[in-house]
């Protein structure tokens, strides 16, 4: 026995919307703009067509038309948890579908006990559907979870519209905001895996062979049967694919080189990371000042940027921004991006940003542990120590705010937009990261004066005095830097 409600449309009357402010905080508008400013007005400036009919005469040639969403209806199968966690999975499905360009008009949940095989919803609750789509005049319907070929395809022929899947439309969102070449390569990488098994084209012509020599009298081993259309766009694919794993393994060994750098000089390395749209990239530049983009969008970052920063001591610090996470993150995605998630595994602390003003946060935290620990998996290794950060406190439900204290004893709670907890932060930043280990005593001469730099900048100084021969200072330091010390320690 099935059941169904509707859920409207979180843009229609802003009840299932949560504001992030600290996601759309700007610079001083007196400064200049900063490159993060300037990517936001780039990517604002890219609208979609509106008013244009996707309504399919052959619903078999979807995957050879560019993804247009402009008025979708959007439909889930409730089959565990909670009503609250179905509506809030139903909520974040419409924020990826305005992420992407598109205006929701109505959400259906359906409640099953699984999915159904042929259609997902099963065959009344598509005509239903098709009813629906009638009335709201929707182009698209996107459905709350991955289905297969066959359940696109027998969906599709019943509401006649476009249907595309949560993994099409997260893998349509990571394209729009990709900007680096290896980012593109990427989710170029990702798309194609999501599509070769999904390869149709119109009607039977998809089927014709090629012919090539076949009906000719072309020579022993040149006579046969000629590849098929479909056989042609999938072999083409597969080859671009290896190309496309090819340039992205030559881009990683760009990166490690970079890492291994870092490393060689024992400079900690931070990484942030938690669920889309938690704030990470607004406390980056709250901890460095820098200006990286920022926006109240579903994977506005997906370059991995890399900032220096300080912690209250003076030791230097690299602080790395990465993808955000979601529910149901596409296997294809993780694979993809495998080589950007390598900055999570050899960081020395991983930053678990939060979003307080969610009405769920503890399932983001579940749903970002299990990225994590299948990134950990895959690249055989431990799991560095982990800060939960609990953001934009300022936006969040005071009792929700108690709640949360209770279950992470040990997090920090901040406001990246209004700076409250950000102090705090910095120094349990570096109480957590390792200190150096040796403590030396050096006379450094007034010669040395790169000695005394990469003192300050690696090391700790517990105290210093300028005397006639050069700089006596007492400091703890890396051993790699103490060994470089050992002709002046013991000196006067």
């Amino acid at each position: 026995m099935t059941k169904t409600h509707r859920t409207h449309s979180p843009s229609a009357d802003g009840s299932a919307e949560h504001t992030a402010p600290d996601e759309t905080d700007h610079f001083d508008d007196h400064s200049a703009p900063s490159v993060g400013d300037m990517q936001l007005d780039e990517r604002a400036a890219l609208r979609r067509v509106q008013g244009l009919s996707t309504e399919l005469t052959d619903v078999t040639e979807v995957e050879y038309r560019q993804l247009r969403l402009e008025r979708v209806v959007l439909v889930g199968v409730w089959t565990s948890g909670t009503a609250a966690q179905a509506d809030a999975s139903m909520a974040e499905l419409a924020a990826l579908a305005e992420t992407a360009g598109s205006e929701v008009l109505e959400g259906l949940v359906q409640r099953r006990d699984k999915p159904d095989a042929a259609t997902y919803i099963g065959s009344g609750k598509a005509d239903e559907l098709r009813q629906v789509v009638l009335a709201t005049g929707a182009d698209t319907v996107i459905c709350d979870g991955e289905l297969t070929p066959a359940q696109l395809t027998a969906l599709e022929k019943v509401v006649k519209v476009k249907v595309i899947d949560r993994t099409a439309l997260i893998l349509d969102i990571f394209a729009q905001h990709a900007t680096s070449r290896e980012g593109k390569a990427q989710v170029a990488l990702a798309q194609m895996e999501y599509m070769l098994p999904r390869l149709r084209g119109w009607g039977e012509s998809m089927s014709r062979q090629a012919g090539g020599r076949a009906g000719s009298n072309g020579g022993v081993g040149l006579r046969g049967p000629g590849e098929t259309k479909i056989e042609t766009d999938r072999r083409r694919i597969r080859e671009r694919m290896a190309k496309l794993r090819r340039e992205i393994k030559g881009m990683k060994a760009s990166r490690d080189t970079k890492r291994s750098q870092r490393l060689r000089n024992e400079i900690p390395s931070v990484a942030i990371v938690g669920y889309t749209n938690a704030g990470k990239s607004s406390l980056l530049n709250a901890l460095t000042g820098s200006g990286v983009l920022v926006q109240n969008a579903l994977f506005a970052t997906l370059d991995p940027t890399t900032r220096q920063a300080s912690f209250e001591d003076g030791r230097e610090y690299v602080l790395t921004d990465t993808v955000g996470f979601v529910r149901h993150l596409p296997t294809q995605l993780v694979e993809a991006f495998r080589s950007t998630l390598e900055e999570v595994t050899d960081a020395d602390l991983l930053l678990h940003v939060v979003d307080g003003s969610d009405p769920l946060p503890t399932d983001q935290i579940k749903a970002v542990r299990e990225v994590i620990t299948e990134v950990i998996r895959e690249n055989d290794t431990t799991a560095p120590p982990e800060l939960i950060v609990v953001n934009k406190i300022d936006a969040a439900d005071p009792v929700v705010l108690t709640q949360l204290r209770g279950l992470l004893p040990g997090a920090v709670f901040v406001s990246a937009r209004t700076g409250e907890g950000i102090d705090e932060l910095r120094e349990r930043l570096g109480e957590i990261v390792r200190r150096p280990e040796v403590e030396v005593d050096v006379l450094v001469p007034y010669s040395r004066g790169d000695l005394v730099a990469r003192i300050h900048a690696d090391g700790q100084i517990l105290d210093t005095t300028h005397e006639e021969d050069g700089t006596r200072m007492r400091v703890r330091v890396p051993e790699s830097l103490a060994s470089a010390l050992v002709e002046y320690a013991g000196r006067g």
